[in-house]
């Protein structure tokens, strides 16, 4: 079971792992869409992307080809009835078996914990399983179960959906929202998530975070679960992943990135931004991460 500590812990490795490494190549994970579909077929000279204001020349480095990371973080507590629990793994189930051998799974559960049940592995089998291990119990600690997610993300070319599901507000998570959300704002993580709960008990954050890594929030009480859990494995393969390298004397801070489709009717999901460390933290010392 992670702890409030270790899950403070693991948000300030990621944290710090990307303060060593600098900025050197920004990713943007973009959803480009029309009449509620994704598009396909687009090239890099089809996107228009401002750092900050400033033009920048993209490459198109990935449209559905690449390995993925999916993290599920799945919410276990009292509220969740047994049929629900009984839905959700089944959507779970499905959702590995869309995966491809070279994509890797992971499994977290939280009620007023959180438990890493299986860190990133292409083992689905085990993860399938591992999903009848947790029992309903308890409250609900979302944000702890987004940054315990969070930790997981490993760096590299590797695109990572972290699925967050629940079905009410979070009533005994330790950490600070806003914390998580910044953490995840500095990743290149996309942010899906599903609530069953009614929209008033929709967990505030879930929005938050989504838009600003360019997901979104569904609602799992529309339609079958499981249909839901894997069209969003679907439409995250239909992505395109856009690279830049930032200027040198790039400003240290928050910079805004606007990502746009010159094709007209297209619109785009994308990361709100990227972090750019001042210099005294990229000279700490310790090997690169």
């Amino acid at each position: 079971m992670k702890t409030p500590a270790m899950i403070l812990a693991a948000l300030l490795m990621l944290v710090a792992a990307q303060f060593k490494s600098g900025v050197e190549v920004v990713r943007i994970d973009v959803l480009a869409t029309s009449g509620g579909r994704p598009v396909t077929g687009l090239t890099a000279e089809d996107f228009e992307v401002r750092d900050n204001g400033v033009p920048r020349d993209v490459r198109l480095a990935d449209a559905g080809v690449s390995q993925l990371d999916v993290i599920l973080a799945l919410d276990m507590s009292a509220s969740l009835t047994t049929k629900r629990l009984e839905q959700l793994r089944a959507a779970s189930e499905a959702l590995l078996r869309r995966l491809r051998p070279d994509d890797r799974a992971a499994l977290v559960t939280f009620d007023e914990a959180v438990t890493v049940r299986r860190a990133l592995s292409s083992d689905f089998s085990a993860i399938g399983a591992a999903l009848h291990g947790g029992k309903r119990g308890g409250r609900t600690s979302l944000i702890d179960a987004m940054s315990a997610g969070l930790g997981l993300v490993e760096r590299g070319d590797r695109r990572t959906l972290l699925l967050a599901f629940s079905d009410g507000v979070d009533t005994s998570s330790w950490l600070d929202p806003e914390t998580v959300i910044e953490v995840a704002k500095q990743s290149s993580t996309v942010v899906y998530g599903v609530s069953t709960g009614s929209p008033s008990a929709t967990p505030a954050m879930l929005p938050d975070i989504a838009d600003a890594t360019g997901g979104a929030v569904l609602d799992g009480t529309s339609r079958k679960l499981e249909t839901t859990f894997t069209d969003i494995l679907d439409e995250f393969r239909q992505r395109y992943l856009l690279t830049f390298s930032p200027d040198r004397m790039s400003s240290p801070g928050w910079h805004k990135l606007d990502v746009r489709v010159k094709r007209r009717g297209v619109t785009v999901k994308a990361r709100s931004g990227y972090f750019v460390p001042s210099k005294g933290a990229n000279e700490q010392k310790g090997p690169a991460g």
